[in-house]
């Protein structure tokens, strides 16, 4: 007895079921070049290779990775891991990435600092003119 494995696919409808995504959103990065299923036909098969690097553009886009740092990023994917100049690329991305969040990260504390003097200027004013009212 031989022991045959069949390596294991998905369907899109699978694929977007499973990471919560639309059809149209899997088309599209099929049409970018990110994914590239297996046509049966009208039918496109994915295979792991594809399931992976789905679940790479997702994550890419939640860190906020535009489309052409995310596709730089999946492609190495597809090469041998621990190349110097992948890494550095990568890590270049992190801390430009990084960068970016910890700046956001001020403006929106410094906002809400605006928010919270501008509140306490209102309430004041609002608790005086009651108080003159009353």
């Amino acid at each position: 007895m031989h022991n045959i494995q069949v390596a294991e696919t998905w369907t899109i409808a699978e694929l977007a079921t499973e990471y919560d995504v639309t059809l149209r959103t899997i088309r599209f990065y099929e049409d970018r070049g990110l994914l590239t299923p297996e046509r049966r036909g009208t039918v496109r098969v994915y295979h792991p290779r594809d399931r992976v690097r789905l679940a790479l553009i997702l994550r890419g886009k939640r860190l906020g990775f535009s489309l052409d740092e995310i596709a730089t990023i999946v492609d190495m994917y597809d090469t041998a891991p621990g190349e110097e100049g992948q890494l550095v690329y990568l890590l270049a991305q992190i801390a430009h990435r990084r960068a970016d969040l910890e700046q956001r990260r001020a403006d929106l504390e410094q906002t809400l600092t605006d928010l919270a003097e501008v509140e306490a200027r209102c309430q004041a004013d609002l608790d005086a003119l009651r108080t003159r009212r009353g």
